[in-house]
């Protein structure tokens, strides 16, 4: 079985290099995705972007498990009822009214980080801007619970409680992750769980926290591309993602 690895002061500083060129990258998407831009456009921009600033994308090529193919693009962009790892097309056009999930991976110096955020196109009613502004919030509740001697149950826990009491369900199919010297490293971090439960944090872990949240149920099942995950009653979804280093003195994230 795969351990959890541990990060050198050395190497935390090179992730959180990586990491601020991915930031930057995805704020200047978010200022792209408007109506009438398609995800495929935005895809190209990322890929430029991030060779610009010396990296590389780290999603472009890479197999998940669960696929029996290597990911054609940089960005996942994922529409609406689309929760995550939705490919982009140059024949995918934003509309007002669309919640995007725009999540990002780069490798830089050999190191990986990860991140995401997810936006409004034009005008939204106030249920989506709660749904998007609860997963928001759920990500910066779990940021607090990292610290050395707290558990990954402690994360979850966070999450969920944050989310339920806004009135929306975790998507507990898909989880959070190690990650650092490849894109996906163990721990598994899902978005639910008891307080001292799981792997205890020590200083060097590096955690990709990502709550993936639904209006519905929180089913989700894959997409006939073999890549994206869809919610199965076609409820709207949102996703944010930080890498967070753990530190002696609390938590460092990364990818701000």
């Amino acid at each position: 079985k795969e351990m959890i690895t541990l990060k050198s002061k050395k190497e935390i500083a090179i992730l959180k290099e990586g990491g601020q060129i991915l930031a930057e990258v995805l704020r200047e998407l978010e200022k792209l995705a408007k109506s009438g831009v398609s995800t495929g456009f935005l895809d190209q921009k990322a890929y430029e972007l991030i060779l610009a600033c010396g990296a590389e994308p780290a999603f472009k090529g890479y197999q998940p498990s669960f696929s029996n193919k290597p990911y054609p693009a940089t960005l996942c962009a994922s529409l609406n009822r689309v929760v995550v790892h939705g490919v982009p097309s140059s024949e995918i056009f934003l509309k007002d009214g669309d919640i995007f999930k725009l999540d990002l991976g780069v490798k830089y110096k050999n190191l990986f980080t990860d991140a995401a955020i997810t936006v409004a196109i034009g005008e939204i009613s106030e249920e989506k801007n709660k749904l998007i502004e609860a997963t928001k919030k759920a990500l910066e509740l779990a940021t607090y619970e990292i610290k050395p001697g707290n558990h990954i149950g402690d994360i979850g826990f966070a999450i969920e409680r944050h989310i339920k009491s806004q009135g929306f369900t975790v998507v507990r199919d898909l989880v959070g992750h190690g990650v650092g010297y490849k894109v996906h490293e163990e721990p598994n971090i899902p978005n639910y769980g008891q307080k001292g439960e799981g792997p205890v944090l020590k200083s060097g872990m590096v955690l990709a926290i990502e709550p993936i949240v639904a209006m519905g149920s929180g089913e989700v099942r894959l997409l006939k591309d073999g890549f994206g995950y869809e919610t199965v009653d076609g409820s709207l979804s949102a996703h944010f993602e930080h890498t967070v280093a753990v530190t002696d003195e609390g938590h460092l994230i990364l990818t701000k």
